[in-house]
């Protein structure tokens, strides 16, 4: 049995590395009752995964964490023992149980929504680029990879984009073979309009799967 795990990442504690996310959790199991299943060996740990690492500095409400149980427990029963175990920086908002062949989070993540707050005086010129960029079949940009850098097309991983008077709103594929980073799609659109004098901050709004009928659906919801 397994228990995922729909939580936030916001105030302080969104300065924190994905290692050391991961390391806070597992001492927030420690002080709950849950029947957490244990890796074998030397230095035992709980089984756990997410869905997608968020970087350091992002803010999101989405977050998901995948949770190995040696039995089944209630699902009201789970959320309760996590919240008490986490500060509020870091709100539980949903547990669902699976069993064990449920497919990996990780295996069924294709997209994410972001929310890009932006400010100062070139923050304008951003909004404005944004539709003009839309309108492209191509824009290239330099995107890091595990086998070093390269050059792609990043429009074609840009689902939607919109502006509105404060934020932009964007939907970005999110896969081993294709991701898109927000902060990526910022300096682009920054370099493209010109703009220097600027601020952003990132909020992950949702993370995305699709279902059989290929309608893209919250990976809580899969």
């Amino acid at each position: 049995m397994r228990a995922i795990f729909e939580f936030g990442k916001n105030g302080r504690l969104r300065y924190i590395s994905h290692l050391d996310l991961q390391r806070f959790m597992m001492r927030a199991m420690r002080r709950t009752d849950l029947p957490v299943a244990y890796s074998q060996g030397f230095n035992p740990h709980p089984q756990m995964s997410f869905a997608s690492a968020l970087a350091m500095g992002w803010s999101s409400d989405v977050e998901l964490m995948d949770v190995r149980l040696t039995q089944a427990v209630d699902p009201q029963h789970a959320l309760e023992q996590l919240r008490a175990a986490l500060p509020p920086e870091m709100p539980v908002y949903r547990c669902r149980m699976v069993e064990d062949k449920h497919p990996a989070l990780m295996a069924r993540l294709q997209m994410a929504d972001y929310r890009i707050e932006l400010t100062g005086t070139d923050a304008c010129k951003i909004f404005n680029e944004a539709p003009r960029y839309m309108a492209e079949d191509t824009v290239m940009a330099v995107r890091k990879t595990k086998s070093g850098e390269k050059e792609v097309n990043i429009r074609r991983i840009t689902v939607s984009l919109r502006a509105n008077d404060s934020a932009l709103e964007t939907r970005l594929m999110l896969t081993p073979e294709e991701t898109l980073k927000p902060d990526l799609l910022v300096a682009t659109l920054a370099e493209r309009a010109g703009a220097v004098d600027f601020e952003y901050h990132i909020f992950r709004t949702a993370l995305l799967g699709k279902n059989d009928d290929g309608d893209s659906v919250e990976l809580m919801e899969l």
